[in-house]
């Protein structure tokens, strides 16, 4: 992945559009037309307060189905996904949780967004949904089968999750789902959602992947704020900030432009830097 190609800037920032419960979820009280409504309106908040890119994903929709989302799930989000590529020009993302990246792949080919993230890719993770195996045999066999473009973003140290087996460190990690796996770029995250992200765990990622001589970007996937970016951008090559843009910084408000604009001013000032 060439995250200047791609998302048209060094260092991007990637805003999350956390979705409403999806009808069927427990806790939905909207119907889909709701959904898609709060949706657009916080895509098109983002994109106003300057973001680079968009990723789509049921956060609502807790409990998780673990790997394998009802088809309803699907095609809800195949709606909402398309509602958003319509109202905003910007690189689109989607996931779907906690861990269907067929559904999500196939969301995005049917939408023609760019790419799509994986929470465990490879590997095997102890859950809040039980234990999830990594896939990525399946995903990057429908993604040639579908014969789209859509690059695979795929978490180390994934939130909301533990590894299983001894001696699987993030070096490992990397190796495994850049190497072996073939993601196109990685995560970074800190434990759970809101959380930062632990500065040695980021370090070693990025040692990992200079000592494979690959250039595959480095995300941090949660707890980066107008505070934390400078430090974060310093070592990894984008973020995904989803509560920092929220009114009052609570991860299920709506989107606050006022926020995404503060953020990214200082997001600015870390490019010029960078530049100089």
């Amino acid at each position: 992945m060439d995250c200047s190609s791609l998302f048209g800037t060094a260092k991007p920032i990637i805003g999350m559009v956390h979705l409403r419960p999806l009808p069927g979820a427990p806790a939905a009280t909207a119907g889909l037309t709701g959904v898609c409504e709060a949706a657009q309106r916080d895509a098109e908040r983002l994109v106003e307060g300057g973001v680079d890119g968009l990723i789509v994903e049921n956060y609502g929709d807790s409990p998780f189905y673990p790997d394998d989302v009802p088809k309803h799930t699907v095609a809800a989000m195949t709606r909402v996904a398309a509602t958003v590529k319509e109202a905003v020009d910007c690189p689109i993302g989607v996931n779907v949780l906690r861990n269907d990246a067929q559904a999500a792949l196939s969301v995005a080919a049917a939408v023609e967004a760019d790419f799509i993230r994986v929470n465990v890719h490879t590997g095997l993770k102890a859950t809040d949904q039980g234990l999830i195996e990594g896939q990525a045999h399946e995903t990057l066999r429908l993604r040639e089968q579908l014969g789209v473009d859509c690059e695979i973003l795929a978490d180390l140290a994934v939130k909301h999750a533990s590894q299983i087996g001894s001696g699987q460190s993030i070096a490992n990690e990397f190796s495994d789902c850049v190497d072996r796996a073939f993601a196109d770029g990685v995560i970074v995250s800190g434990d759970a959602t809101g959380q930062q992200v632990d500065s040695d765990t980021l370090t070693e990622a990025v040692e990992a992947r200079q000592a494979r001589g690959c250039g595959t970007p480095i995300f941090v996937g949660s707890g980066v704020t107008a505070k934390s970016v400078d430090e974060q951008l310093a070592v990894a090559d984008g973020a995904i900030v989803g509560t920092a843009l929220k009114e009052g910084a609570v991860t299920t408000n709506p989107v606050s432009v006022e926020r995404v604009e503060q953020f990214m001013d200082r997001v600015e000032t870390v490019r010029a830097k960078n530049a100089n």
